[in-house]
């Protein structure tokens, strides 16, 4: 149902993980991808797995620069957008008072400033092309308050509120704009701070489990889709229920 067939797609962050599964899926649903990332090499080495229909661009996000060039591979390659995920980000992991202001400032930079630049850079393809659809990826820490998250966390509930904007300027043009909020996911990036797959090794949500993700990747590309065709200025949480409520262990008969 998620038919991607004659769509153009540019997914930022995708050089790996959760960016590069989304190129993965949104290929076999026929989308041609461009993918973009500050990681060069591994960048190149994704795109060469994915094949024919993938492109790769070294890809600053904080830069329009950098954004217009991307958008012009795109309609070189592939004849035009129609479709951006802006995955790209980082993360922090410290008290609101430890962190300096000029990191805040960086990770707000790069996680929402550019997310604003690439919605501003694609929406006049868009708007040729007769539509498209945005997603931006947010996070469960830009649906509640998270310590430790800082600058991170509002980044990601800036995010959702300029998708919010998007989709209320956009609908009459045929943009959709949607957020996906993954909760605790594996990828290269939280491996290297000790998160493990399995069930039991996540117990913060009612799932009891992180992500994978090909998981938070399928949201994407539904989203993506023409099957999401009424679906704008949603929040899609894909996170096991962690920003549901507290996790209750019920046991029948108790």
């Amino acid at each position: 149902m998620n038919d991607l067939t004659g769509k153009t797609v540019i997914i930022t962050g995708g050089a790996r993980g959760l960016g590069a599964e989304t190129a993965r899926q949104a290929i076999g649903a026929g989308a041609k991808v461009v993918i973009t990332d500050v990681l060069s090499d591994e960048g190149e080495a994704t795109a060469a797995e994915l094949g024919a229909n993938a492109r790769f661009v070294r890809h600053d996000v904080t830069s329009e620069d950098d954004w217009r060039q991307v958008a012009d591979v795109a309609r070189a390659e592939f004849g035009g957008v129609h479709g951006l995920v802006n995955n790209a980000g980082v993360s922090t992991g410290q008290y609101l008072e430890a962190e300096s202001v000029a990191y805040f400032r960086k990770v707000l930079d790069i996680n929402l400033t550019g997310v604003f630049i690439g919605m501003k850079t694609v929406i006049p393809a868009m708007r040729e092309n007769g539509g498209g659809s945005i997603v931006n990826v947010s996070s469960a820490a830009g649906l509640m308050g998270l310590a430790l998250t800082a600058g991170y966390g509002a980044s990601k509930w800036g995010v959702r509120g300029l998708t919010k904007i998007g989709a209320v300027e956009l609908g009459t043009a045929g943009i959709r704009v949607n957020s996906v909020h993954p909760g605790m996911t594996y990828t290269p990036m939280t491996a290297s701070v000790g998160i493990e797959r399995g069930e039991g090794n996540y117990p913060n949500t009612p799932m009891g489990r992180v992500g994978e993700p090909h998981e938070i990747a399928s949201a994407v590309v539904y989203l993506l889709s023409d099957a999401a065709s009424y679906v704008t200025g949603a929040e899609l949480a894909v996170d096991g229920g962690w920003t549901t409520g507290p996790t209750v262990r019920y046991v029948m008969g108790q």
